[in-house]
């Protein structure tokens, strides 16, 4: 077929012992760890976790320096458990999902420009600049969950030059990788290539051009991101 112009390239992400992951969509869920719906002024008791999204080519491969993106003095990263899908569908029952749907885990990052985020919640509009920009999703390589097994507890972990910012534990989590992936499908229809970032523990703050990120959950391959000059 011709094209007006070439189309883009697949997004893809590496995987172990398996040919690229080809990226579809990337859904995030937000406020999903009690403390980090706390500190965002959220009661995680009455407010659900809910649902955003990022484009495919917002992700970043491990180990880059990410580029200080315009329009924002207050760049935060969160670090987050992303589970990748290989099989779709609607209305997927909860206790099929671990085994029959998850390719597999990685580690990511939800880059946000709070600001932007402040603001656009102070007026009651999308949130979409301050979490969808270029570079937005760096993302590890994909741990098959055949090598990983059924992540339901483990250390999540962020340092800013080697000091702990964020910790806590992925079986902290509001939603269940089961019920995210369950609840999403009675919403949108998913198919294989969808990453889902899970959420984040408390511990946000700020990064400027020069720090050293590292992002880690337990048993997974860390990420690294080096923070860049903005880019000219």
């Amino acid at each position: 077929m011709d094209y007006a112009f070439p189309p883009a390239p697949v997004v893809t992400l590496d995987a172990m012992s398996s040919n690229p992951f080809p990226v579809r969509r990337i859904f995030c869920v937000g406020q999903n760890y009690p403390d980090h719906a706390r500190e965002m002024g959220a009661d995680p008791g009455r407010d659900e976790p809910f649902f955003f999204m990022k484009p495919p080519g917002a992700i970043l491969h491990n180990q880059p320096v990410f580029p200080y993106p315009p329009g924002t003095a207050d760049l935060q990263p969160e670090v987050e458990l992303v589970v990748a899908l290989h099989k779709g569908g609607k209305n997927i029952p909860v206790d099929r999902v671990d085994y029959d749907y998850v390719f597999g885990y990685a580690v990511g990052l939800d880059m946000t420009r709070r600001d932007l985020q402040r603001a656009a919640r102070e007026k009651g509009r999308p949130w979409d600049m301050a979490k969808a920009f270029d570079h937005s999703a760096p993302c590890s390589a994909i741990t098959p969950e055949f090598y990983a097994g059924n992540i339901s507890r483990g250390k999540i972990e962020l340092k800013v030059n080697g000091d702990i910012r964020q910790s806590g534990d992925v079986g902290d989590m509001i939603l269940k990788i089961p019920q995210m992936v369950h609840t999403l499908s009675t919403l949108v229809e998913l198919f294989p290539g969808d990453l889902i970032f899970t959420g984040t523990p408390a511990g946000v703050g700020p990064v400027v051009p020069g720090d050293v990120i590292e992002a880690t959950v337990a048993g997974l391959e860390p990420l690294i991101v080096t923070i860049g000059e903005p880019a000219r």
